[in-house]
């Protein structure tokens, strides 16, 4: 940036570095306001937070769901290929995919309730109606065949988390509290302690106030390590539930692309309810009064021709005025000087009718497509607006620059700041337009300022 409160922010060299790092993005505190919990250390706190025992609740419960999954879709897709010389095992096969959907249905509730993973639901069979229908569309689903994949990986991934779990958390905890049940050795067992080594001639025995100690220390680290052991194996659940229960990529950008394209449709819509209103309370209205004027003028030529010629001259000025809104709005469907010269010299032209003064600075190697020309030029253009109408600010600076391929730009005011995406403002508006490109939009405006506003879109040539 070229100002003093733009160079304190710098550019983010990257599209990530501008969504996290050069926003000031953090990651939740859960609503403390950057307020940090007191009391114990989280890996001290971890064996006992109510996170960990829904974790190994999940590990431990993952096991006998996986065994069951695993029995019945080996034996259902056994006979279903066993039957398919019959008509028999179609739909059978059928079936159980469609059993297996409602299983992930189940696997899904699971999981949002111990992991708080919120798995999104599949895109649901297209049928026609009818039982053959139904059929087809179930064997078609590549999401059907994904869940009963599910099913059958679930139980040596499940077998193999919660054993390593299991042990881990029997292990520490017996053994961190092997000073509070040593005493069961020399009362009911006849020795004293854990026997770790014994032959012919020679017994080892953990007896000792030291060796207590010591695998008291040892049940320790266990104790503390094993949250961050059933977190890692939770975290592979969340990926296979995730990945496998829930929407395609390809369903997910379909739906993605639909609401995308209902926001560019209600956007056209809206701008053409705008134009169509400007040219009827403007352009056209002024028009409609330069012919009345015009016309009584010609009426009174022969009678009083000073008035007019006055009236005539009133008339020219009304032109003057109906061609400047005519320009106005031109300017506002495209600029020709966007087309002629470019985002720099169009972005100085938005710049110069800005109430605050703006410095513009674009640093492009070559001019992107004329579509993500114009979105950069009008997002600019109502973030400006912003600045004028909201932010009691100073100054203001504009940056435009390529990174990867990526177009960012960024609007920095010094004003009062508080601007909030939330509150029904243009800006959430202006997010959603982005968002139909495939562009992205983030405000920092803390409430005593300055704003900054950072927007990236595709880089297309």
């Amino acid at each position: 940036m070229a100002t003093e409160f733009g160079q304190v922010y710098g550019r983010p060299e990257s599209p990530v570095a501008a969504m996290e790092g050069g926003l000031g993005m953090r990651e939740s505190d859960g609503g403390g306001g950057g307020r940090r919990r007191r009391g114990l250390p989280t890996a001290l706190r971890a064996p006992v937070e109510g996170r960990h025992w829904r974790e190994f609740a999940y590990l431990l419960t993952s096991m006998p769901i996986g065994i069951a999954l695993f029995t019945v879709g080996v034996s259902l897709v056994s006979v279903s290929a066993g039957l398919l010389v019959t008509f028999v095992g179609v739909p059978l096969l059928a079936a159980t995919l469609l059993l297996f959907r409602g299983v992930g249905a189940l696997e899904r509730m699971r999981a949002r309730v111990l992991l708080h993973v919120d798995v999104e639901r599949p895109e649901p069979l297209r049928s026609r109606g009818g039982a053959t229908s139904w059929m087809g569309a179930a064997l078609k689903s590549g999401t059907s065949w994904r869940h009963l994949l599910y099913g059958l990986l679930l139980f040596p991934w499940s077998l193999f988390a919660g054993i390593v779990s299991l042990v881990f958390w029997s292990a520490g905890w017996s053994m961190l509290t092997y000073p509070l049940w040593q005493w069961v050795f020399p009362t009911y067992v006849g020795q004293d302690g854990i026997q770790v080594y014994g032959d012919a001639t020679h017994d080892i025995y953990l007896d000792n106030a030291f060796e207590i100690g010591a695998v008291a220390a040892v049940g320790l680290v266990v104790t503390l390590v094993t949250p961050w052991v059933v977190r890692a194996m939770t975290t592979v659940d969340a990926l296979i539930v995730s990945g496998l229960l829930g929407p395609s990529r390809l369903a997910s950008r379909v739906v993605e692309l639909e609401a995308d394209r209902g926001t560019v449709v209600d956007s056209a819509a809206a701008d053409l309810r705008r134009i169509e209103r400007d040219l009827h309370d403007g352009a056209q209205a002024r028009l409609v009064s330069l012919a009345m004027d015009l016309g009584l003028a010609k009426e009174k030529m022969a009678e009083d021709p000073k008035a007019a010629a006055r009236m005539v001259g009133e008339a020219h000025g009304e032109v003057k005025t109906a061609l400047q809104e005519l320009r106005d709005l031109a300017r506002g469907i495209h600029p020709a000087v966007l087309t002629d010269r470019g985002l720099d010299a169009a972005l100085s032209a938005v710049a110069a009718r800005c109430t605050v003064p703006v410095r513009v600075e674009v640093d492009l190697p070559r001019r992107p497509a004329a579509a993500t020309e114009g979105i950069a030029y009008f997002t600019v253009s109502e973030l400006l607006q912003n600045v004028s109408k909201h932010s009691g600010a100073s100054r203001a600076t504009v940056d435009v620059w390529r990174s990867g391929d990526r177009l960012l730009l960024q609007v920095v005011d010094d004003g009062r700041g508080g601007a909030d995406v939330t509150a029904g403002s243009g800006l959430a508006g202006l997010m959603e337009r982005l968002d139909a490109v495939d562009g992205v939009m983030v405000v920092d405006s803390p409430a005593e300022g300055p704003t900054r506003v950072t927007a990236e879109l595709p880089w297309r040539e």
